[in-house]
């Protein structure tokens, strides 16, 4: 039977990030993973103005004396704004050991000091899955880890498994919903959460279409398949009226108490979801529970 053995968690000091950890040892434990806790300085830098800066024309006009005091006190409010950060990271390692060891769970931590994005890929692409936050709007992560979801998705070749930043999630993979729409990243994302699917009390395939169909659709032919891997299954699918299809999934997740979605991730380019809006961008921002999703 398959599983996840390796696993990696994304913390921060947001209440969120609690939560998280409370997930990812829960399914380390179910899986009998090592879990990797990861962090960077780049996500734990305050967001808000640190340093009151000056307009060019006001700094221009000031004596030299004055511009090398200005470029002095910049520098350093700079490095006891790092220097809070690294306070932050050291207390959030220690309570990750603290719950490792109170949890029974291998591990291991990372703290990267460099770009934290092609850091996080790397570490994604060495484990089975990486657990990340949903980006909180009202208060968003740093500048440099704002990307760091799309890119992980896009760029790590593994599955992640995001988390609502609203709500406590004890479980995710008792109650699965799938969301099929016979594409290759679809397809992709049923395979990677295999080791989930598995050890799921009940799975839905479920197909939100725009008319009404009279064949048995995509789901049916899938939902063989997963039969044949010895998993209990149901094949559904509703029809979309005026609603998009990321409410449609959430919608009906919500009606079947699901704790996890599936989905695959990016069907259209990125660009054009960004422009356009996208099932993938409508889940990142509007979701309900925990969604494990493959590029």
């Amino acid at each position: 039977m398959p599983a996840f053995r390796d696993i990696v968690v994304v913390l921060d000091d947001s209440t969120a990030s609690e939560t998280r950890l409370d997930l990812a040892i829960a399914i380390a434990r179910q899986h009998d993973a090592h879990l990797t806790g990861f962090s960077a300085l780049d996500m734990l830098v305050s967001t808000r103005t640190d340093v009151k800066s000056l307009a060019y024309s006001e700094v221009e006009t000031l004596p030299a004396s004055q511009m090398l005091n200005w470029g002095a006190g910049s520098l350093a409010a700079s490095s006891d704004i790092y220097q809070r950060a690294a306070e932050r990271a050291e207390r959030i390692e220690a309570g990750f050991h603290i719950r490792l060891r109170s949890s029974a769970v291998r591990g291991a931590w990372l703290m990267a000091d460099d770009n934290v994005s092609e850091a996080l890929v790397k570490q994604a692409r060495h484990a089975d899955l990486t657990i990340l936050g949903q980006i909180d709007p009202n208060h968003p992560p740093p500048p440099r880890g704002r990307q760091l979801l799309t890119d992980v998705l896009m760029t790590s070749g593994r599955p992640i498994l995001v988390v609502p930043y609203i709500g406590r999630f004890e479980t995710a993979g008792t109650r699965v919903l799938v969301g099929w729409n016979d594409s290759r990243e679809a397809a992709r994302a049923m395979s990677d959460a295999m080791p989930m699917l598995e050890k799921a009390a009940s799975v839905t395939i479920l197909e939100a279409t725009r008319k009404v169909a009279t064949d048995g659709g995509a789901g049916a032919g899938i939902a063989r398949h997963l039969e044949r891997h010895g998993i209990s299954v149901r094949s559904t699918r509703t029809v979309m009226a005026d609603i998009s299809t990321e409410d449609a999934l959430l919608s009906y997740a919500a009606d079947m108490s699901a704790d996890l979605l599936v989905v695959g991730g990016y069907g259209h380019s990125r660009l054009r979801e960004l422009i356009l809006g996208g099932v993938t961008r409508g889940l990142l921002q509007h979701m309900t529970l925990p969604v494990l999703m493959s590029h």
